[in-house]
C-alpha cells in the first residue's frame, strides 16, 4: 500500500502538473476524512504520510485549552491534564493519540478522489495565477463566459476571472461570447479559492491602454503620471518626457489621432484630454483645465487647494457639464480646485483682508493704519512678525527700533497666550485622538470647542460636520474620518478571524 500512495501522488502530480507536496497534503486529507467516519462523535484527526517510504500515521488531536475553559471534551483537553502527558506543553498546542490506521484500499473511494480533486483543481488555479502574476501583465484579454448576478465572468485561456457589474463601463452592453479587455484591479482569496477582480472603469486602465498604444512609452521615452475618468464619457491623462525631441501630445494622439481613438474606441467612445504633466502644480492646473483659459491662480500649499479665476466667458468651459471638467483636473492633479470670476476673487481677498486687518489690531493692540501697513508690507500671520528678522521690519517707512521690538513682543505674546489657550483645551482630549495621523494641535483645539474628545467621537461624525467644524476641505475631512474608523475595521477583522479559529 505504501507503494501505492507513492505511485498515486507521482501520477497525479504529473497529470494536474502540480506539486508533489500538494498531492500528499490532499492524500492527508481525504485519509484524515475518511478516520473520522469511524468515529459517532466530532473528532479531530490528523494524518502523516512519510514522503520517502508512503508509511502513514494516524493521530486523534485535542487542543489545549485554558483550565475552566473546555467546552468540548471530544475536541479539547485543559491544561492541567495535558501537562501530566507533557510538561512544557501550551495552550493552543495538540495533545495527540494514536490511531489505527485505516488501510488505505478501504477508504471510500469517491469522497477519497473528490477531496483530492479539490485540493488538486485549487493548486491547479494557484498555479495558473502565478504564471499570469508572474509575467507582470495587468491587462486580460478573455471572452465573456457567464453572467453571474450581473457580473461577468471572463475567460481568459486558463484564466478565469470576474468584471463585477460596478466595474464595467455605463451604458455598456456585454453578452456571452463577447471579447472583452479589462484591467486586472486586485485578487480576492475567497473560500473557493483566488478570484482576480478586473476594472474597466479603474484610471490606471487607460494608462495601460495608451502604453499599448504608443511604443514610446514602453520604450522609456515619455509616461503618463496620473489619469483622471469619467467612465464612458470623459478623461484626461497627464504625459511627461524628459527628450525634448519627443512632442508627448501628438505622440499620444497619433497620425491623424490614430492611436487617441484607438483608446476611444475600446472605451466606449469615451473622450481624452492629453494634458502635459508640470513639476510646478500651478502650470499643471492650469493645463489639467484645458481648454478653459485662466486669467489668474493662487496656490494655498497648507490647504493644498488653489483658487483658479475664470472670465465670465471661461466660467463655464473651466467648469464643465455638471462640474465635470473640474473635477477631473482636480482628481488628474490631486489638488483642490476652486473656480471663480474675477469679481468674486476680489470679494474674497477683501475679506480676508479685512479679518488679517482684524486680527492683528485685536492681538497686537494697534489701529487700523498699522494693520493696514504691516498688510501691506507682506506679512500675514503673527509668526511672521514675532520672528522675521529686526532689520526686514526696520526697512518699512515710520517703524523705527522701539516700535519694531514692541510689536514683536506684542505678536510673541499674543501667539503664547494662544498656545496656553490651545493647551488648556486639550487637557480633556484622549491620547488616541492626538496621536492620530493628521492630527495637530490646533485642530484638536477646534475639535474640542464641538465636544470632540476621542478619536470615536471623530470618527462618528459626518465629513459635512467636520467641515462646518473645522473649515478644511472635504477630502481632507474624509480622509481624516476614515483614518479615525480604521480601528473599527480592523476589530472586525480581528472578531471574525477569532470567530473563525473557534
Amino acid at each position: 500500500m505504501s507503494r501505492e500512495i507513492l505511485l498515486l501522488a507521482d501520477a497525479l502530480a504529473r497529470e494536474k502538473n502540480v506539486e508533489r507536496e500538494i498531492v500528499f497534503q490532499a492524500l492527508e486529507t481525504a485519509l484524515a476524512s475518511a478516520t473520522r467516519k469511524q468515529f459517532s462523535d466530532e473528532v479531530d484527526v490528523r494524518v502523516s504520510i512519510d514522503r520517502e517510504t508512503g508509511d502513514y500515521e494516524s493521530f486523534r488531536r485535542f487542543l489545549v485549552v485554558p483550565d475552566g475553559e473546555l467546552e468540548d471534551h471530544d475536541l479539547q483537553v485543559i491544561l492541567t491534564e495535558a501537562r501530566k502527558q507533557i510538561d512544557d506543553i501550551e495552550i493552543g498546542d495538540y495533545i495527540e493519540e494514536d490511531l489505527e490506521p485505516i488501510p488505505f484500499g478501504r477508504i471510500g473511494a469517491q469522497a477519497a478522489k473528490q477531496v483530492i480533486l479539490q485540493r488538486i483543481r485549487e493548486a491547479e488555479r494557484e498555479q495558473i495565477l502565478k504564471d499570469f502574476l508572474d509575467r507582470g501583465e495587468m491587462i486580460v484579454n478573455g471572452t465573456v463566459k457567464r453572467i453571474d448576478r450581473g457580473d461577468l465572468i471572463v475567460e481568459a485561456g486558463r484564466l478565469e476571472a470576474r468584471l463585477p457589474r460596478d466595474q464595467m463601463i455605463p451604458k455598456e452592453n456585454l453578452r456571452p461570447n463577447d471579447r472583452v479587455r479589462a484591467y486586472m484591479l486586485r485578487v480576492d482569496r475567497t473560500p473557493r479559492g483566488p478570484q482576480i477582480i478586473l476594472s474597466r472603469t479603474a484610471p490606471e486602465f487607460i494608462i495601460k491602454l495608451f502604453e499599448l498604444e504608443v511604443p514610446e512609452i514602453e520604450q522609456g521615452l515619455m509616461q503618463i503620471k496620473s489619469a483622471a475618468r469619467d467612465p464612458g464619457v470623459r478623461a484626461k491623462i497627464a504625459v511627461h518626457t524628459t527628450d525634448r525631441r519627443i512632442d508627448p501630445i501628438g505622440t499620444c494622439v497619433g497620425v491623424r489621432g490614430s492611436r487617441v481613438q484607438a483608446v476611444t474606441h475600446e472605451l466606449n467612445g469615451e473622450r481624452v484630454d492629453i494634458v502635459l504633466w508640470s513639476d510646478d502644480p500651478a502650470q499643471f492646473v492650469i493645463g489639467a483645465l484645458a481648454p478653459a483659459n485662466i486669467s489668474s491662480i493662487v496656490v494655498d500649499e497648507e490647504k493644498h487647494a488653489m483658487d483658479v479665476v475664470a472670465e465670465e466667458d471661461q466660467l463655464a468651459i473651466a467648469i464643465g457639464r455638471g462640474g465635470q471638467n473640474v473635477r477631473l483636473a482636480a482628481e488628474l492633479t490631486g489638488w483642490q480646485i476652486n473656480i471663480m470670476t474675477s469679481e468674486e476673487s476680489q470679494q474674497r481677498a477683501e475679506q480676508e483682508q479685512a479679518s488679517l486687518r482684524q486680527t492683528f489690531m485685536d492681538r497686537l493692540d494697534v489701529d487700523a493704519e498699522v494693520a493696514e501697513l504691516l498688510i501691506e508690507e507682506g506679512f500675514s500671520s503673527l509668526e511672521e512678525i514675532a520672528y522675521v528678522p529686526l532689520a526686514e521690519m526696520l526697512e518699512i517707512e515710520g517703524f523705527d527700533e522701539d516700535t519694531v521690538n514692541e510689536l514683536r513682543t506684542r505678536a510673541r505674546n499674543a501667539l503664547l497666550t494662544q498656545a496656553i489657550a490651545v493647551e488648556e483645551k486639550l487637557e480633556t482630549t484622549a491620547a488616541d485622538l492626538l496621536e492620530l495621523e493628521g492630527m495637530n494641535h490646533d485642530l484638536a483645539a477646534q475639535l474640542a470647542d464641538h465636544q470632540v474628545f476621542r478619536r470615536d467621537d471623530l470618527a462618528e461624525l459626518a465629513v459635512d460636520e467636520l467641515v462646518e467644524m473645522t473649515g478644511m476641505d472635504e477630502a481632507n475631512a474624509r480622509e481624516l474620518i476614515m483614518k479615525a474608523r480604521a480601528h473599527w475595521f480592523e476589530d472586525e477583522a480581528s472578531n471574525e478571524a477569532q470567530g473563525g479559529a473557534q
